[in-house]
């Protein structure tokens, strides 16, 4: 086992998946001789050379439309936008095609494409480089959302977009891609799209989250435990669409109580979503209201204020206190 961060279990995972499929060919800006902007792409130019690893240019529309075009021809584009918030200017290719070829064509093409990401706050970055839009994007139909929290389960859930037939936006959490190693194990490795994971097993609530957000939501059920004795269970949902309300469903009824943590802005967010689907799977079983800890319904602010737009575990131990006390 090697033991690797996010950005080298990312880059690991893009060169099993050009090694092992012709079809696969990466498109961005400055992914090439610059090796990316965070280096998710070094040194595949070199390995796989210039008809695999496409230098694009800065135009966010034609990287996700020439994507379109090679996936409807065969092939298997990942597509880079260099930060969640550029990829606006693609979203017309994303909604008008990229979303709609398999009911366009009633099942006769679908299109075999990932967007990759970087998202979400925490690097002290300017405007535009720090949203997490992921709601957009599982609110689109015809889409996965998929959001990785750790080295490991990064690797496992690209590799598995990659060979997936629908198209798949890649939201990689940039707060955590340099931020901690995880052992990964010597052969590709693959996890299943829209497959929540319990991360720890407890009894007395449940604490959903993803992406970047596992970190704090995981130090506040260590806290929760360490100081109140309480028995926590922690979901990471990996995939936000489709959400895996199996899981979901099967910890509300075990625990009893939930709090749902994201970083996205509060209204019409992921956590929205999750306590719909409490609410009607697992009503009759909550012993209390399921509560938000969110971002705010502002823009997210420049990088003096960012640490009080993120939630932090202060803030995920308050209300799960106040969860366990209703």
């Amino acid at each position: 086992m090697a033991q690797l961060n996010m950005v080298k279990a990312l880059n690991l995972a893009l060169r099993e998946a050009l090694a092992e499929d012709d079809r696969v060919v990466l498109l961005g800006q400055d992914i090439g001789q610059d090796e990316g902007v965070f280096r998710v792409t070094e040194s595949l130019l070199k390995e796989f050379g210039p008809k695999r690893v496409i230098d694009t240019p800065l135009a966010e529309g034609a990287i996700v439309g020439g994507g379109i075009g090679l996936a409807l021809y065969g092939l298997r584009p990942v597509c880079e936008m260099q930060f969640s918030g550029f990829a606006h200017q693609a979203y017309h290719q994303i909604e008008n095609h990229m979303s709609r070829f398999r009911n366009r064509t009633r099942g006769r093409f679908t299109l075999p494409m990932v967007i990759r990401m970087p998202y979400g706050g925490g690097i002290r970055a300017v405007e535009h480089h720090s949203e997490s839009r992921e709601a957009v994007y599982a609110h689109t139909p015809g889409l996965y959302m998929v959001i990785p929290s750790t080295p490991r389960n990064a690797r496992a859930l690209l590799l598995e977009s990659i060979r997936h037939p629908d198209p798949v936006i890649f939201f990689e959490p940039k707060a955590v891609y340099r931020a901690f190693r995880e052992d990964l194990p010597d052969e590709p490795e693959t996890m299943p799209l829209g497959k929540a994971q319990v991360v720890c097993e407890g009894s007395d609530l449940t604490l959903i989250s993803y992406g970047a957000m596992m970190r704090p939501t995981l130090e506040a059920a260590d806290d929760l435990a360490s100081e109140d004795g309480s028995s926590v269970e922690v979901l990471d949902l990996l995939t936000v669409s489709p959400i895996d309300t199996e899981a979901i469903t099967a910890s509300i009824r075990k625990t009893g109580r939930a709090v749902v943590v994201h970083e996205g802005p509060r209204r019409c967010g992921i956590g929205a979503e999750v306590m719909a689907r409490i609410m009607e799977t697992s009503l009759e079983y909550l012993e209390a209201p399921v509560r938000r800890i969110t971002g705010y319904d502002v823009q997210f602010p420049y990088f003096a204020r960012e640490q009080l737009f993120l939630p932090g575990p202060q803030r995920i131990v308050h209300a799960a206190r106040e969860v366990l006390a209703y």
